[in-house]
């Protein structure tokens, strides 16, 4: 009876779902059909202004056609109508020389007949007869002004509705990421000589595989793409995964987006953690500043606030997206953080395998700066690269400049200038820490350890300020530079 029960529970529960999903889906038909309603009005609106401006072009066609015809045969007409007044004047001119010649001829005076035969063929020489051009200045035929619209007849007459576009393919094995950018390569899967353009969207998620309908994350937009591939650059990777999705349109519709993929976007990204921090750092996320006063007045009412000391951490912030396994508060709070001179601060994730890369710049006026790795078990009052648990190389602007790599309190002078901008390898399995100048991947110093414990990425300043780029691939340079042996080269001897 039980079993029957719980049997019948199941079906009512499953059909309770089935008629949400109806009710879901009959709103969406009645929505759609409304859509339809509304679509079919706008095309049809936007149909009739498509041929109400086709009307206005050929109206103002025609009237400038006109005026060039009537220009033209008042031009015409005003050097036909000077050339025929001309000659009409000549034709009288010539009528009256004739008319005199007869009547000397026929004159019984010979005394005076040669000196009328000499005024009449001086009058015949001068007559505007003679010196007319009987050729018309301007032809009678307009033909020149005639237009054959044949072609524009038959491309009307062809006129028809412009199809919707097919949904591009993106082809996942021409597609990349690397160097924090990603190329995405997509193709039509029929041949389509309207497309004007390409829509590319994206957005960043910590999940694998389709996109979720409800995440937070934005679709991010990139319009007007004219080639059937494109590479967005300098991205920082903080989240695993980026969904893509293209759409192909042409100068009237779009068609429908692409299937969405999800590629990976393997990066190391961390926060800096404030509760590892010295007092007189101030950290901002992945900035650091020191303060010779920081630390000291907000320390005690952190300490009356919460009972522990423990200042705000990015690990414990709820805007933080899901969390690392390897990122986790560092067990450091109140009287365990950072302290005399030892003005360090770590990041917040752990680093126990593969392969990892992160940048920092610092300000050049910093009276000194370190960056490097260290354990967990860093002690509070140990300054980095000065124990056996850390590495690191060493700026010092303090009374005379010096570049060293640090380790176990041994330090190796870097025969090189200091980047203002330096970049950080790490290799765990292989046990090395590689040190670059970030802007032209120039190998600066190379640590062979056999690292024993996870690391966490650290950092020293005194009297200055700096910011940590995480979120970043290990660059192909770098990648290449490790393969052709480059970190056993005797510019980077590693310390023992």
């Amino acid at each position: 009876m039980e079993d029957q029960r719980e049997a019948l529970r199941k079906i009512i529960t499953t059909l309770a779902v089935k008629n949400e999903e109806i009710q879901s889906f009959i709103y969406s038909l009645k929505q759609m059909l409304l859509n339809v309603e509304a679509n079919s009005a706008k095309v049809q609106e936007d149909l009739e202004a498509e041929f109400h401006s086709l009307f206005s072009l050929l109206e103002a066609l025609k009237e400038d056609m006109l005026m060039k015809i009537k220009q033209d045969r008042a031009s015409r007409a005003y050097e036909l109508q000077n050339q025929l007044a001309a000659c009409t004047r000549a034709l009288e001119s010539s009528e009256e020389l004739l008319e005199t010649a007869n009547q000397t001829l026929q004159a019984t005076d010979r005394e005076d007949f040669p000196q009328a035969a000499k005024q009449i063929k001086d009058g015949v020489t001068m007559a505007p007869a003679f010196r007319l051009s009987l050729k018309a200045k301007v032809s009678d035929n307009m033909s020149h002004l005639m237009v054959d619209f044949a072609q524009e007849r038959r491309m009307l007459q062809a006129l028809t509705f412009l199809p919707v576009p097919s949904a591009p393919v993106i082809d996942l094995a021409e597609s990349l990421v690397a160097d924090n950018c990603v190329t995405l390569v997509w193709r039509m899967p029929d041949e389509d000589n309207k497309i004007d353009h390409y829509v590319l969207e994206y957005r960043r998620t910590n999940f694998e595989g389709p996109p979720r309908l409800k995440e937070d994350q934005p679709w991010m937009v990139i319009e007007g793409i004219q080639q059937t591939e494109y590479t967005l650059t300098g991205l920082k990777f903080d989240m695993k995964y980026m969904n893509f999705r293209v759409k192909a349109c042409n100068k009237a519709v779009s068609g429908e987006f692409s299937e969405p993929v999800t590629l990976e976007t393997p990066a190391f990204m961390f926060r800096l953690d404030a509760s590892t921090s010295h007092q007189n750092l101030r950290v901002d996320d992945l900035s650091v500043e020191w303060d010779a006063m920081g630390g000291k007045v907000q320390d005690i009412k952190a300490r009356e606030k919460d009972g522990k000391g423990r200042t705000a951490s990015p690990v414990n912030s709820p805007a933080r997206g899901t969390p690392s396994p390897k990122r986790m508060p560092s067990g450091r709070g109140g009287r365990d953080r950072f302290t005399a001179e030892s003005y360090t601060v770590l990041g917040d994730t752990l680093i126990d395998g593969g392969e990892h890369y992160w940048e920092v710049r610092y300000e050049p006026d910093s009276k000194a700066f370190g960056l490097g790795v260290a354990y967990r078990s860093l002690g509070r009052f140990e300054q980095l690269g000065k124990t056996a648990a850390s590495w690191c190389v060493y700026v010092n602007n303090w009374l005379q400049v010096s570049f060293t790599a640090k380790h176990a309190n041994k330090a190796k002078v870097l025969d090189t200038p200091v980047p203002d901008c330096l970049g950080v390898h790490c290799d765990f399995h292989q046990g090395l820490l590689s040190f670059y100048n970030a802007r032209t991947k120039q190998l600066l110093h190379t640590f062979k350890a056999k690292f024993t414990q996870p690391l966490l990425p650290a950092f020293t300043v005194w009297c200055g300020s700096f910011h940590v780029t995480a979120g970043l691939q290990v660059p192909s340079s770098v990648r290449c530079l490790q393969k052709r042996g480059s970190a056993t080269s005797s510019s980077n001897t590693s310390l023992t």
